[in-house]
């Protein structure tokens, strides 16, 4: 199958990447939001990655423009879907959101439309029975910052047929990603499943008073040569993502540090520190400290 035009559903600090890295690369993308405001905000983020592109990638504010071209907007389920060859979907993670979404889209998408999740914590099975065509749906997960972290893991179900999983393979690369074929269901992936412990390893010990945010990242950052720690991650894909984390690896039998992590998380975002969207979150942007000079001395 030969996909030109995208429908990406969702366009939070995710979905906004993917459509636009879609569009840069030459694709006809509709985002589909679910109100005006939606669409509004997704624009907003759209626009914010302009100094990113022109910084990593070197381009020019033309070539950035090119990309905002190949983008519309749709409030419309049904007309969002009408033309997809690939319905891309970056909806909040919660199986009933999820569900409904791929209800609605059975009948009305073309019938040989693929469907791609970009769930980070379910796999494909948990949705494929609600799609209407699991030999022709799989799960799609992109890293934060795609245009550089550029990993595309594509995982399948059992019922998900050879042409559907190489034609996203095909496609990973045609938006210049590197597809990372993960061979099995596997919760988390093959990234989460490295990164997520190392986040709530980081959480827990602020939880548990040990130490501060910024000890723990310039720890981690001295000692293994990484180039950011696991607070410093958090602020990259969001305190709104980062507090539906498993936390199950916390550690703690009754629960206790879990709740505690939860709870630290939610003063900050009730206090607007979402992370790097925002402007603050463990750091400020968008000259965070943990890159500064002085940091790890």
């Amino acid at each position: 199958m030969t996909i030109k035009n995208v429908t990406v559903a969702g366009g939070g600090v995710l979905g906004s990447q993917i459509a636009y890295q879609t569009a840069f690369s030459g694709f006809a993308v509709t985002l589909y939001g679910r109100r005006d405001s939606s669409i509004q905000a997704a624009k907003g983020r759209i626009e914010q990655l302009r100094p990113a592109y022109l910084h990593d990638l070197q381009i020019s504010d033309a070539q950035f423009d090119a990309g905002l071209a190949n983008i519309s907007y749709e409030t419309d389920l049904n007309a969002a879907v009408a033309k997809a060859d690939l319905i891309i979907e970056s909806l909040p993670e919660n199986l009933t959101t999820k569900q409904n979404f791929y209800e609605t889209i059975a009948d009305a998408a073309p019938k040989a439309t693929i469907f791609a999740s970009n769930s980070s914590t379910m796999l494909p099975s948990q949705f494929a029975k609600f799609t209407g065509r699991p030999a022709q749906f799989l799960n799609m997960h992109f890293a934060n910052h795609i245009w550089v972290m550029n990993t595309a893991e594509i995982m399948g179900t059992k019922q998900t047929s050879t042409d559907t999983y190489q034609t996203i393979v095909q496609f990973a690369r045609n938006i210049k990603m590197v597809p990372i074929e993960v061979k099995k269901e596997q919760p988390g992936y093959v990234l989460n499943s490295m990164l997520t412990p190392l986040m709530v390893a980081g959480m827990s010990l602020w939880a548990k008073g040990v130490a501060d945010p910024m000890t723990i990242d310039k720890t981690w950052m001295i000692a293994t040569g990484a180039p950011m720690g696991p607070f410093a991650i958090i602020d990259m894909i969001g305190l709104r993502t980062a507090i539906s984390v498993p936390l199950a690896q916390a550690g703690d039998e009754d629960g206790q540090i879990a709740a505690t992590i939860t709870a630290k998380l939610k003063e900050r975002l009730a206090e607007n520190k979402l992370g790097a969207e925002s402007g603050e979150g463990f750091y400020h942007y968008p000259n965070p400290e943990f890159q500064q000079k002085s940091f790890l001395s």
